[in-house]
């Protein structure tokens, strides 16, 4: 299985001609790599007509749990499949600081992904005062036992560990740490790919590849930056 790049654009860039020009580029720069590259943009960036298809798949940031309805600002599977998104990012921390979003919210979304036949890039993670308090796995544990309840077929799972702490401060996890939190992942849901995510630059992501053993990475800031997110690519081969 391939590694796995994730461009998160979060509420970037501000217009669809710059969204055109990066999308276009980490393209270009993707070609004949062995590597799965997917660029979640904003939603209203998620049409082919702004992005073509081949070579860098689409990938969404956020999708609700019920099929349709007033449900005002919510987008749901199907619409994303009707758009060719193939990925939805899912519990990421900014999701659930910022919106209220519980591991039993998170649980719906995974399950409405999966049932559609989407795939799913699950976010967990610990804030700094869990991880300076040494209750990192207890929260991992309780994260992905509740996130994946009354889930059984984790073919189209991925799992992004970001350490909360860790994400847009330039304070990445070390690569010792994050080797252990990967496996320790692996010991609660098996053979899935595991990624890291969490101030990833060039200059750090082939670390995490090769020494810490993630099966990819979920990059912010970095993923706006064609070059240096190509660089991140390239990297993961």
């Amino acid at each position: 299985m391939k590694n796995l790049i994730v461009a998160n654009w979060k509420m970037n860039p501000n217009s669809q001609k710059e969204a055109k020009e990066i999308f276009d580029a980490i393209r270009e720069g993707s070609r004949g790599l062995d590597v799965e590259v997917i660029v979640c943009p904003p939603a209203v960036y998620l049409y082919a007509s702004i992005f073509g298809e081949g070579v860098v798949s689409m990938g969404a940031q956020n999708v609700y749990f019920e099929d349709k309805g007033a449900f005002t600002g919510e987008i749901s599977v199907e619409m994303l499949k009707d758009l060719k998104v193939e990925y939805i990012i899912i519990g990421h921390s900014e999701r659930r600081k910022y919106f209220g979003e519980t591991d039993e919210i998170i649980n719906k979304k995974i399950k409405k992904a999966l049932e559609a036949g989407l795939k799913v890039i699950f976010c967990v993670g610990e804030t700094q005062e869990e991880h300076d308090a040494g209750k990192k796995n207890e929260v991992l544990e309780k994260q992905i036992k509740i996130g994946l309840d009354g889930i059984t077929d984790l073919a189209n799972l991925n799992v992004a560990y970001e350490p909360v702490w860790a994400i847009g401060t330039g304070n990445n996890c070390g690569v010792e740490e994050t080797k252990e939190s990967l496996d320790f992942i692996r010991t609660l849901i098996g053979q899935v790919r595991v990624l890291y995510g969490g101030s990833v630059k060039s200059d750090n992501s082939g670390e995490y590849i090769k020494e810490a053993g993630a099966n990819g990475l979920l990059v912010g800031g970095a993923s706006l930056i064609a070059e240096e997110f190509i660089k991140i690519v390239k990297s993961a081969e």
